[in-house]
């Protein structure tokens, strides 16, 4: 069904608290990987800061895999970013991708998607504020490292997901290639 790799190695382009701990919370469900050595390591996005576009968010979590590739089976690369919706209120979402390298193919995940308030998304527009900055130059929270921590989502949800529960959605999805590498 899967490609089994013994004690496999994987990198995770970031050393993101958050970002680190949703992969290897994840992949002790998958027999496959649960033994496999984690290495986070720094790894460029080569996309701007505050990525505003399906296309900018995932070119970024592939890049951070794909940079982060090196004497490891699998990298993964982690990207929040905006991504235009029709009918929502301030036009955009944000959305989690997740990209798996193999070293050949990449494998691509994206979360579920939720709407920042109108102010937030101006002040990422026509400020160049990433989402971090906003909400802490918005007054909606008292930590400029929200996004190292329990992340927007925490806040606007109260507590009911945070961060790294929503880039597991995207890990998740980005897994469905390796499990079932026989489909794709």
């Amino acid at each position: 069904m899967h490609h089994i790799v013994m004690n496999a190695a994987i990198k995770i382009g970031s050393k993101n608290e958050v970002k680190v701990c949703a992969v290897k919370e994840l992949i002790k469900n998958y027999d496959f990987l649960s033994n496999a050595e984690i290495v986070p390591t720094e790894s460029s996005s080569d996309v701007s800061e505050q990525p505003v576009s399906l296309d900018e968010t995932i070119k970024g979590a592939m890049n951070r895999a794909k940079n982060a590739f090196y004497q490891c089976d699998y990298s993964f690369g982690i990207e929040d970013g905006l991504i235009k919706v029709p009918y929502a209120k301030s036009d955009y979402m944000n959305v989690c991708a997740c990209a798996i390298y193999d070293g050949k193919n990449f494998h691509i995940g994206l979360s579920s998607a939720f709407e920042y308030p109108k102010k937030i998304t101006n002040l990422v527009f026509e400020k160049g504020l990433d989402i971090s900055e906003a909400f802490y130059k918005a007054g909606l929270t008292k930590n400029p490292k929200i996004g190292s921590s329990e992340g927007t989502i925490g806040i606007l949800t109260n507590g009911r997901i945070n961060r790294k529960e929503y880039a597991k959605q995207a890990i998740m999805m980005a897994l469905i290639h390796l499990e079932n590498s026989d489909l794709f």
